[in-house]
């Protein structure tokens, strides 16, 4: 396999580090505005961009059978940034400007060390082909997403520290627990295998449609309370 070929699904992982990055910088300027959304919205659209480099590297390597360890070590490495360090400092930012209790926005530092947790696990444990345990950190990061635009939306009760701190224990827990889930990935177009895929996709729909991005933390709730309702033993 020429050097080019074997490079590609690694020069499109690096677009997911990219974006994570910044998204990490639109995150530090919270809701001023830019390039005419503000801030934290960019961030969104970023970690959005990371991730569908994250898809994409994956069905690169399948396509062109450039698998390598590299290649498993540099995506892990660049989804610690953009759906663990990215997300963290979205929420962070915000609930330093906008939570009465902004010694709180400390905390949101547990959710890059449980994706660094989480991932290393990940990475040594073949039992994870075709079903993820514990909950993948793209999940993660698409649940603070939701977070985040709920928050600025006005719902400020989240923010208190009697509502954020279980949230955050739990979701930092769920990423490092036992709990099985099953994988986001549709490798072929058939319902009686992939329908719980199927079924999250039209959640998504409905819960984008109805909610906007804020639908996307009652998404990851639908995902989990299916996943164990699917993948009991």
């Amino acid at each position: 396999m020429n050097a080019i070929k074997r490079n590609i699904p690694n020069s499109i992982t690096c677009i997911n580090i990219l974006s994570g990055c910044l998204a990490i910088v639109c995150a530090f300027k919270a809701d001023e505005l830019l390039w005419g959304l503000p801030a934290y919205q960019w961030a969104f659209i970023f970690i959005a961009i990371g991730a569908v480099a994250d898809f994409l590297d994956g069905f690169a390597a399948r396509a062109l059978g450039a698998y390598s360890d590299l290649g498993k070590e540099l995506d892990s490495l660049c989804d610690l940034v953009t759906f663990g360090v990215a997300p963290a400092m979205i929420v962070f930012n915000l609930l330093s400007k906008y939570a009465d209790t902004s010694w709180l926005a400390w905390a949101t530092l547990l959710i890059p060390v449980s994706g660094a947790l989480r991932l290393a696990r990940f990475n040594i444990d073949t039992r994870q082909t075709t079903t993820f345990i514990g909950l993948p950190i793209p999940a993660n990061a698409i649940f603070w997403i939701g977070y985040a635009a709920l928050f600025m939306e006005g719902t400020s009760f989240i923010a208190q520290w009697a509502c954020f701190l279980p949230i955050l224990i739990v979701e930092c827990w769920l990423m490092n627990s036992g709990v099985k889930m099953f994988s986001l990935k549709i490798k072929h177009f058939s319902f009686a295998t992939h329908y719980p895929q199927i079924l999250l996709v039209v959640a998504a729909i409905v819960c984008c449609f109805t909610m906007g991005v804020a639908g996307l933390l009652w998404l990851i709730i639908f995902y989990i309370l299916l996943s164990i309702a699917l993948c009991k033993g």
